[in-house]
Protein backbone atom coordinates (compact mmCIF):
# COMPACT_ATOMS: atom_id res chain seq x y z
CA UNK A 1 0.00 0.00 0.00
CA UNK A 2 1.26 3.46 -0.82
CA UNK A 3 2.73 5.15 2.22
CA UNK A 4 2.66 8.77 3.27
CA UNK A 5 5.67 10.97 3.82
CA UNK A 6 4.16 13.77 5.87
CA UNK A 7 2.87 12.79 9.29
CA UNK A 8 0.69 15.85 9.79
CA UNK A 9 -1.08 15.52 6.46
CA UNK A 10 -1.32 11.74 6.72
CA UNK A 11 -3.49 12.04 9.84
CA UNK A 12 -6.28 13.67 7.84
CA UNK A 13 -9.18 11.65 6.48
CA UNK A 14 -8.85 10.74 2.80
CA UNK A 15 -11.32 12.46 0.47
CA UNK A 16 -14.56 10.81 -0.58
CA UNK A 17 -14.21 9.59 -4.16
CA UNK A 18 -16.91 8.40 -6.58
CA UNK A 19 -16.49 7.21 -10.15
CA UNK A 20 -18.53 7.79 -13.31
CA UNK A 21 -18.79 6.87 -16.98
CA UNK A 22 -20.35 9.04 -19.66
CA UNK A 23 -21.08 7.64 -23.12
CA UNK A 24 -21.40 10.34 -25.76
CA UNK A 25 -23.97 8.39 -27.79
CA UNK A 26 -27.30 9.04 -26.11
CA UNK A 27 -25.56 10.99 -23.33
CA UNK A 28 -25.72 7.94 -21.05
CA UNK A 29 -24.32 8.26 -17.53
CA UNK A 30 -23.24 5.63 -15.03
CA UNK A 31 -22.52 6.58 -11.41
CA UNK A 32 -20.83 4.45 -8.78
CA UNK A 33 -22.61 3.90 -5.45
CA UNK A 34 -20.22 6.40 -3.84
CA UNK A 35 -21.03 9.12 -6.37
CA UNK A 36 -24.75 8.42 -6.06
CA UNK A 37 -24.56 8.81 -2.27
CA UNK A 38 -22.42 11.94 -2.69
CA UNK A 39 -25.41 13.50 -4.49
CA UNK A 40 -27.75 12.39 -1.68
CA UNK A 41 -29.40 9.33 -3.26
CA UNK A 42 -29.36 5.69 -2.30
CA UNK A 43 -27.84 3.43 -4.96
CA UNK A 44 -30.40 2.08 -7.40
CA UNK A 45 -33.01 4.74 -6.67
CA UNK A 46 -32.10 7.20 -9.43
CA UNK A 47 -31.01 7.06 -13.05
CA UNK A 48 -28.29 9.69 -13.64
CA UNK A 49 -28.87 11.94 -16.64
CA UNK A 50 -27.32 15.13 -17.92
CA UNK A 51 -30.38 17.03 -16.73
CA UNK A 52 -30.12 15.55 -13.23
CA UNK A 53 -26.40 16.25 -13.08
CA UNK A 54 -26.87 19.89 -14.09
CA UNK A 55 -29.75 20.37 -11.67
CA UNK A 56 -27.37 19.66 -8.76
CA UNK A 57 -24.70 22.13 -9.84
CA UNK A 58 -24.22 25.27 -7.83
CA UNK A 59 -26.10 28.10 -9.58
CA UNK A 60 -22.87 30.02 -10.07
CA UNK A 61 -21.16 26.99 -11.65
CA UNK A 62 -24.02 25.50 -13.69
CA UNK A 63 -23.36 27.44 -16.88
CA UNK A 64 -19.66 26.57 -16.70
CA UNK A 65 -20.42 22.85 -16.44
CA UNK A 66 -23.05 23.07 -19.22
CA UNK A 67 -20.49 24.73 -21.52
CA UNK A 68 -17.93 22.08 -20.58
CA UNK A 69 -20.33 19.23 -21.41
CA UNK A 70 -21.17 20.83 -24.77
CA UNK A 71 -17.44 21.10 -25.48
CA UNK A 72 -16.85 17.48 -24.43
CA UNK A 73 -19.59 16.21 -26.74
CA UNK A 74 -18.24 18.13 -29.72
CA UNK A 75 -14.52 17.64 -29.12
CA UNK A 76 -14.39 14.13 -27.67
CA UNK A 77 -12.25 15.32 -24.77
CA UNK A 78 -12.61 14.24 -21.15
CA UNK A 79 -15.01 15.71 -18.59
CA UNK A 80 -12.46 17.41 -16.34
CA UNK A 81 -13.53 20.18 -14.03
CA UNK A 82 -13.47 21.84 -10.62
CA UNK A 83 -16.84 23.05 -9.45
CA UNK A 84 -19.47 22.93 -6.71
CA UNK A 85 -22.72 21.00 -6.49
CA UNK A 86 -25.59 20.67 -4.02
CA UNK A 87 -26.81 17.29 -2.78
CA UNK A 88 -30.47 16.50 -2.08
CA UNK A 89 -30.13 17.96 1.43
CA UNK A 90 -28.77 21.23 0.08
CA UNK A 91 -25.22 20.61 1.31
CA UNK A 92 -22.59 22.11 -0.95
CA UNK A 93 -19.72 19.93 -2.18
CA UNK A 94 -16.46 21.25 -3.62
CA UNK A 95 -15.16 18.69 -6.10
CA UNK A 96 -12.37 18.13 -8.56
CA UNK A 97 -13.37 15.92 -11.48
CA UNK A 98 -10.43 13.91 -12.84
CA UNK A 99 -11.26 12.06 -16.04
CA UNK A 100 -9.90 10.45 -19.17
CA UNK A 101 -11.34 9.39 -22.52
CA UNK A 102 -12.95 5.98 -23.18
CA UNK A 103 -12.18 4.09 -26.40
CA UNK A 104 -13.90 1.20 -28.16
CA UNK A 105 -12.18 -1.74 -29.84
CA UNK A 106 -11.63 0.35 -32.99
CA UNK A 107 -9.76 2.95 -30.90
CA UNK A 108 -12.58 5.46 -31.37
CA UNK A 109 -13.42 7.82 -28.51
CA UNK A 110 -16.86 6.81 -27.21
CA UNK A 111 -17.01 8.67 -23.91
CA UNK A 112 -15.23 9.80 -20.79
CA UNK A 113 -14.78 8.18 -17.41
CA UNK A 114 -13.22 9.30 -14.19
CA UNK A 115 -13.69 10.33 -10.59
CA UNK A 116 -15.33 12.99 -8.47
CA UNK A 117 -12.97 13.87 -5.60
CA UNK A 118 -14.86 15.60 -2.79
CA UNK A 119 -12.54 18.11 -1.11
CA UNK A 120 -15.25 19.82 0.94
CA UNK A 121 -13.73 18.90 4.30
CA UNK A 122 -10.38 20.47 3.44
CA UNK A 123 -11.54 23.51 1.49
CA UNK A 124 -12.62 25.45 4.56
CA UNK A 125 -9.17 25.20 6.12
CA UNK A 126 -7.68 27.70 3.72
CA UNK A 127 -9.88 28.79 0.85
CA UNK A 128 -7.34 31.49 -0.03
CA UNK A 129 -4.35 29.15 -0.23
CA UNK A 130 -4.68 28.74 -3.99
CA UNK A 131 -1.23 28.67 -5.48
CA UNK A 132 -0.18 31.87 -7.22
CA UNK A 133 3.23 30.67 -8.31
CA UNK A 134 5.08 30.39 -11.56
CA UNK A 135 6.23 27.14 -13.10
CA UNK A 136 9.78 28.17 -12.23
CA UNK A 137 8.89 28.26 -8.54
CA UNK A 138 7.32 24.84 -8.93
CA UNK A 139 10.47 23.38 -10.46
CA UNK A 140 12.59 24.85 -7.68
CA UNK A 141 10.65 23.01 -4.98
CA UNK A 142 12.94 20.72 -3.06
CA UNK A 143 10.99 17.57 -2.29
CA UNK A 144 9.41 15.43 -5.03
CA UNK A 145 6.13 15.27 -3.16
CA UNK A 146 6.11 19.06 -2.81
CA UNK A 147 6.68 19.41 -6.55
CA UNK A 148 3.87 16.97 -7.31
CA UNK A 149 1.57 18.83 -4.92
CA UNK A 150 2.52 22.09 -6.59
CA UNK A 151 1.53 20.74 -9.98
CA UNK A 152 -1.89 19.71 -8.69
CA UNK A 153 -2.31 23.12 -7.07
CA UNK A 154 -1.58 24.89 -10.37
CA UNK A 155 -3.79 22.69 -12.55
CA UNK A 156 -6.78 22.25 -10.21
CA UNK A 157 -6.53 25.59 -8.34
CA UNK A 158 -6.56 23.89 -4.96
CA UNK A 159 -4.47 24.39 -1.84
CA UNK A 160 -1.58 22.27 -0.56
CA UNK A 161 -3.76 20.26 1.80
CA UNK A 162 -6.18 19.28 -0.92
CA UNK A 163 -3.36 18.48 -3.34
CA UNK A 164 -1.87 16.07 -0.83
CA UNK A 165 -5.24 14.35 -0.40
CA UNK A 166 -5.50 13.80 -4.16
CA UNK A 167 -1.99 12.32 -4.26
CA UNK A 168 -2.74 10.08 -1.31
CA UNK A 169 -5.94 8.87 -2.99
CA UNK A 170 -4.05 7.85 -6.13
CA UNK A 171 -1.36 6.19 -4.01
CA UNK A 172 -3.94 4.10 -2.16
CA UNK A 173 -6.12 3.46 -5.22
CA UNK A 174 -3.16 2.07 -7.21
CA UNK A 175 -1.32 0.45 -4.30
CA UNK A 176 1.72 2.56 -5.12
CA UNK A 177 4.16 4.20 -2.76
CA UNK A 178 3.43 7.91 -2.53
CA UNK A 179 7.05 8.93 -3.08
CA UNK A 180 7.38 6.75 -6.20
CA UNK A 181 4.10 8.12 -7.57
CA UNK A 182 5.21 11.70 -6.98
CA UNK A 183 8.63 11.08 -8.53
CA UNK A 184 7.15 9.68 -11.75
CA UNK A 185 4.56 12.47 -11.90
CA UNK A 186 7.28 15.09 -11.59
CA UNK A 187 9.43 13.30 -14.17
CA UNK A 188 6.62 13.55 -16.75
CA UNK A 189 5.53 17.12 -15.96
CA UNK A 190 7.65 18.49 -18.77
CA UNK A 191 5.35 16.86 -21.32
CA UNK A 192 2.45 19.12 -20.30
CA UNK A 193 2.37 22.90 -20.85
CA UNK A 194 0.62 23.95 -17.64
CA UNK A 195 -0.47 27.27 -19.17
CA UNK A 196 -2.29 25.52 -22.03
CA UNK A 197 -6.13 25.53 -22.19
CA UNK A 198 -6.01 21.73 -22.39
CA UNK A 199 -3.66 21.41 -19.43
CA UNK A 200 -6.22 19.79 -17.13
CA UNK A 201 -7.30 17.19 -19.71
CA UNK A 202 -3.71 16.14 -20.32
CA UNK A 203 -2.83 16.30 -16.63
CA UNK A 204 -5.86 14.16 -15.76
CA UNK A 205 -4.60 11.48 -18.13
CA UNK A 206 -1.15 11.70 -16.56
CA UNK A 207 -2.51 11.50 -13.02
CA UNK A 208 -4.71 8.48 -13.79
CA UNK A 209 -2.03 6.51 -15.64
CA UNK A 210 1.31 7.56 -14.16
CA UNK A 211 1.45 4.55 -11.82
CA UNK A 212 1.63 2.28 -14.88
CA UNK A 213 5.03 3.74 -15.81
CA UNK A 214 6.78 3.68 -12.45
CA UNK A 215 9.96 1.64 -12.90
CA UNK A 216 10.29 -1.35 -10.60
CA UNK A 217 12.40 -0.84 -7.54
CA UNK A 218 15.80 -2.47 -7.73
CA UNK A 219 16.08 -5.52 -5.52
CA UNK A 220 17.55 -4.82 -2.13
CA UNK A 221 21.14 -6.02 -1.79
CA UNK A 222 21.30 -9.29 0.03
CA UNK A 223 23.33 -9.48 3.16
CA UNK A 224 26.28 -11.84 2.90
CA UNK A 225 25.55 -15.30 4.17
CA UNK A 226 26.98 -15.84 7.61
CA UNK A 227 29.36 -18.79 7.65
CA UNK A 228 30.08 -20.80 10.72
CA UNK A 229 33.64 -20.20 11.89
CA UNK A 230 36.06 -22.78 10.65
CA UNK A 231 36.86 -25.36 13.22
CA UNK A 232 40.52 -25.62 14.02
CA UNK A 233 42.12 -28.74 12.61
CA UNK A 234 42.80 -31.28 15.27
CA UNK A 235 46.44 -32.27 15.34
CA UNK A 236 46.92 -35.94 15.90
CA UNK A 237 50.13 -36.92 17.52
CA UNK A 238 51.43 -40.41 17.35
CA UNK A 239 52.75 -41.90 20.51
CA UNK A 240 56.24 -43.09 20.20
CA UNK A 241 56.97 -46.70 20.91
CA UNK A 242 58.90 -45.72 24.01
CA UNK A 243 55.90 -44.06 25.67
Amino acid sequence: MGGTDNAGEADQHPPTVGSFRFWFAGERWEWSDELTRMHGYEPGTVQPTTELLLSHKHPDDRAQVQDLLDHVLHSGESFSSRHRFLDTAGTMHNVVVVADRMFDEADTVVGTSGYYIDLTDTIAESTQEVLDATLQELVEARALIEQAKGALMVVYRINANQAFQVLRWRSQETNTKLRALAAQLVAELGTIPLDSPAAQNRFDHLLLTVHERIPPEPPAPQAPTAHAPDRPHRVHTRRSASQ
